[in-house]
């Protein structure tokens, strides 16, 4: 019995799988064993036919997937530092005035455009041109006195000339003969003579200490002259007045003594040349030259000007260690004049320039390691990983010192999914 069963099912399933494999009918026989066993006809049905689709889908190839490469070519590159930036006036100063006294009268206002050395206020100040008044008149009687002194030594050398004449001839009698003049009387001739003498040297002392006193006299008046011209505020440099302190009839401390707080009369700043100023991050301030050029840009009239840094602090701020560096940005009057101190622009700092160097673009290089990498795509088709020392880089690319040549092809998509020894497809999409 088992054995006629286990005949019928090997007949049975050699006709399923000669149907399911070439389509032929079943024998005649054959009908009468599905009768018998259905349910082990239709499972070795189901299990053949699903052995064959295995088989089929294995033996189709996997296809081989295509990447975006661009080829490593010469290009010119140039590294730029933009860098925020703020327009200040070239020059700026508190007017104050040297001498107190009360403001006499203003002669400007705010948004006024001065020349240099044009008059901008004037001080009253009484008790200065009483000095003045009573200098001058000791001056004059320092001449006077002067004038004096050389009549008293005109008539002391007079005085002098006579008495010394007559000793003189006294002198001559008494060496021709002895006995003739008194000792007496040429002893007295001889005192008179000296007497003279020494009083024509007084004189002459005289005539000297009043010249001196004129000379005191003259600087006490240029003194006080001079302090009366402080009584003039004057625009050291021509510009603009940007803030007004006092009116007329204020009082206005002098404004000598740096350790005490007085009122300045204005402020005035030069505006036709302004300075851009700068902070150059510590990692770039050993690129910074004298004369490198610096692009402008100024967003709010929408200008772009061309300027060189002319000059840097050589320190670095402890609280941002940044290194303050100055752009001078010429600003002529008329319609022209669209900046003024206090707006902001971005200042591009041309670093460096390499003409003609080997460059890839900046999104191929990854930098997940120590070392800067790319995948690229070798003669074989397949993927392989290049270490690189890197150049100049810029926003878009960067410059290859070493670790490829040009024309080789850089993977720039998709490179999480890529392994090295994997073969690729190279799809080229562009020049680097």
């Amino acid at each position: 019995m088992i054995r006629h069963w286990l005949r019928g099912h090997f007949r049975l399933h050699a006709a399923l799988t000669h149907n399911c494999t070439s389509g032929a009918p079943l024998a005649a026989g054959g009908s009468q064993t599905m009768r018998v066993y259905p349910v082990a006809a239709l499972a070795l049905m189901l299990c053949g036919c699903v052995r064959e689709s295995k088989t089929e889908a294995k033996s189709v190839p996997a296809e081989t997937p295509a990447v975006a490469v661009v080829r490593a070519a010469p290009a010119d590159l140039s590294r730029d530092l933009e860098i925020a930036a703020e327009f200040r006036a070239y020059q700026e100063v508190e007017l104050h005035a040297k001498v107190a006294g009360y403001l006499k009268q203003i002669l400007v206002d705010v948004g006024d455009h001065v020349q240099a050395g044009q008059l901008l206020a004037t001080l009253e100040i009484p008790e200065m041109e009483d000095e003045l008044r009573q200098a001058t008149a000791a001056t004059r009687r320092s001449d006077a006195e002067v004038l004096r002194a050389k009549s008293d030594l005109a008539r002391a050398e007079a005085g002098y000339a006579g008495v010394h004449a007559s000793y003189s001839r006294l002198a001559a009698v008494v060496k021709a003969r002895p006995n003739l003049v008194a000792q007496q009387e040429l002893d007295d001739a001889l005192a008179r003579d000296r007497s003279a003498e020494a009083q024509v040297a007084a004189s002459k002392a005289a005539v000297t200490a009043a010249e001196q006193q004129v000379h005191v006299s003259q600087t006490g008046e240029e003194r006080l002259k001079t302090l009366a011209t402080y009584a003039r505020i004057t625009a050291p440099f021509a510009g603009v007045i940007t803030t007004r302190h006092a009116g007329a009839g204020t009082l206005i401390q002098a404004g000598t003594a740096s350790n005490t707080q007085t009122l300045p009369v204005a402020r005035l700043s030069q505006i036709d040349r302004l300075r851009l100023v700068l902070r150059v991050p510590e990692s770039m301030v050993s690129s910074v030259r004298v004369g490198m050029p610096v692009e402008v840009r100024v967003a709010a009239p929408g200008r772009t000007l061309n300027g060189h840094v002319a000059r840097f602090t050589g320190r670095l701020e402890p609280a941002t260690h940044t290194m303050e560096t100055e752009v001078d940005v010429n600003n002529p009057a008329g319609k022209a004049r669209a900046i003024m101190p206090g707006m902001l622009a971005t200042a591009v700092l041309h670093l460096g320039t390499r003409k003609a160097a080997l460059a890839v673009p900046a999104a191929a290089v990854s930098r997940h390691d120590s070392s800067p990498w790319v995948l690229i795509v070798n003669d074989s088709g397949k993927i392989e990983r290049r270490d690189l020392k890197l150049g100049i880089e810029t926003p878009g690319k960067v410059e290859i010192l070493s670790g490829l040549k040009a024309g080789e092809m850089v993977v720039v998509g998709g490179r999480g999914e890529l392994r090295p020894g994997q073969s690729v497809e190279p799809k080229v999409v562009g020049a680097s």
